[in-house]
Formats: structure tokens, sequence, C-alpha cells
């Protein structure tokens, strides 16, 4: 019989050691599986892998949906459960058919996109209302590459000065399973960090820092950007809900609408499939569809 504690720590150390998967990944994966060890061990009584049935799991969803967790969110979950699974049966430990766990359906993904001109207004907030220039041109600098580069929050967080070429208007990241990845900034941004850097007094290795005063120079969090960009938006009368994300599918949405075809789309976010940049198209549809009706007003 093999402990379900005992195995789910020898996956996550196959998934940093023999997948490369990246700490937050191995995190993320850690949180689902103990959540699922605790609920088969506390309520189902159950504690080795051989005990596990598909009922048990059913209930499981039935438990996270009652604490109003979205099914995206339950999803996660079994994903997480699915690759643990094939694990063992990889290495012989037998369990319940893999094909009895389920993805719950998704309603289609809407995405949430800013015009040009909303952006534009978004992005000179902080020359209008930071005194503080070390502050102003970080939050500009901050702005641009959400915007401009396509570079994940939680990619920009942990950026070094060493990954970055002024010059050739470069970032260097390390990118999922280790690989690397060259991210274009544009003019704007490279001027702003030039400036931003320039200012800077301290000897941190990281681009964008905290200036608070309890974790000055540290690493910025993902909710202080977050905060940022929401701040900016409410100064910029922007009454959506804006998020970084919102930057990053808004450029995505521009680039679309103004003839960029989607493989090149594809290739700049980095998306793995051409699927995921297909939620951009229904957007830009919507406006090639208002093009062509001009058509009718000759």
């Amino acid at each position: 019989m093999n402990k379900i504690s005992e195995q789910m720590d020898y996956f996550l150390s196959y998934l940093e050691l023999e997948k490369n998967y990246s700490e937050q990944t191995i995190k993320n994966y850690r949180f689902w599986l103990y959540r699922i060890r605790d609920y088969l061990e506390a309520i189902e009584n159950k504690i080795y892998i051989e005990e596990i049935e598909a009922m048990d799991i059913t209930k499981f969803r039935s438990f996270l949906n009652s604490e109003w967790l979205s099914k995206k969110t339950i999803n996660y979950y079994i994903i997480a459960l699915r690759s643990f699974f094939k694990f063992l049966n990889k290495n012989d430990i037998k369990t319940f058919s893999i094909e009895k766990l389920e993805l719950s359906k998704l309603d289609p993904r809407v995405v949430s996109f800013l015009s040009k001109e909303e952006v534009e207004k978004i992005l000179s907030m902080p020359e209008k209302f930071e005194k503080n220039e070390l502050k102003k041109y970080r939050d500009m600098t901050i702005l641009h590459i959400l915007y401009g580069s396509w570079l994940r929050v939680s990619e920009l967080i942990w950026l070094k000065k060493e990954q970055i070429s002024i010059s050739s208007n470069q970032i260097t990241i390390v990118w999922k399973w280790r690989k690397e990845r060259a991210v274009f900034i544009s003019k704007k941004a490279q001027e702003y960090l030039k400036k931003y850097l320039k200012l800077r007094d301290d000897d941190s290795p990281y681009v964008i820092v905290s200036l608070s005063r309890n974790s000055y120079w540290k690493p910025i969090s993902r909710v202080s950007i977050e905060t940022l960009v929401r701040d900016y938006a409410s100064l910029a009368w922007i009454k959506k809900k804006v998020t970084p994300h919102t930057l990053r599918h808004s450029f995505a949405t521009t680039l679309l609408m103004n003839w960029a075809d989607i493989r090149s789309v594809q290739a700049l976010l980095w998306h793995s499939s051409i699927t995921t940049t297909q939620i951009y198209t229904h957007i830009s549809d919507s406006h090639l569809q208002k093009v062509h009706s001009l058509i009718d007003n000759d």
C-alpha cells in the first residue's frame, strides 16, 4: 500500500528535478494536491492511494463547490490530480481510470480590453500626478512594459538588470520549463527605463523595486503592481475594471485591429496553442464588421 502524502511528495520532487517546473508552478501543485490529501484523510478517512475511488473525488468537487469556488478554479485541482495519477501509473501504482476525472465545461472566455485612447490616458497618468521623480519613472516603466512587451506580472516582479539589453530593446526571460525567450520593449519603455535606472542609487539586482518604507529596494509585490494599475486607471476616469492583464489583452487586440496576423501575435504572446490567441479574434472580428459596414454608407 502507498501512502497518499508520500507519493504526493515524490511527485512534487519529480516536477522540480525531472520536469524543471518553475517554483510558482510547484507551489500551486502543492497547494491543490495537499488540499485533496487533507480532504481524503479528514473526511473520507483514506490515507492510501489504493483506497481512493472516483466517488471520493466527486464528493471533493462538491465540497469545493460549497465554498463558492469557480468552475475554472475547481478544474485546477482536477488537472493537478490527473497529472499526479499519470505519474503514479507510470510508476506501476494503480489508480482508478484517469478518464473518470473530467473537467467542468467553462463558459466562453470574455476578454476585457481598452481602446487605444483609454490606454494612452492611463500611460500618461504618472507624469501628470506623481511628484516624486523616481516613483514617476518607475511607474511609467511598469505601465509601458506591461502594455508594450506583454511581460507577465510575475516575470516583471523578478526581472533582473542583467536580463535587460537596453541598446537592443530586448529583455531575456527564463520562461516555463526553464526555456529562454526574448521580449521586445517599446522606445518609450526604453526611455523611461533608462531614466528610472539612472535615478536609482541602490545595489538591488531587481529592475522594479518597492519604494515603500517597510520594503525599500526589495522586489515589488504583485498586489502593489495590481493596485498601481487600478489607481492610474481610476485617475484616468476609466470606469472598467483594469488589471495588468487588461493591458496585455489591449495590446493584442490593438495589433489584430491593425492587421497583424494571428500567428505573429501568438509568437509575441508566447501562447503554445493558437486557440488561446484566438480569443482576441472575436473582438477584432466585430471591429472588422464595423469597418466592412462602411461600404453600405457609400
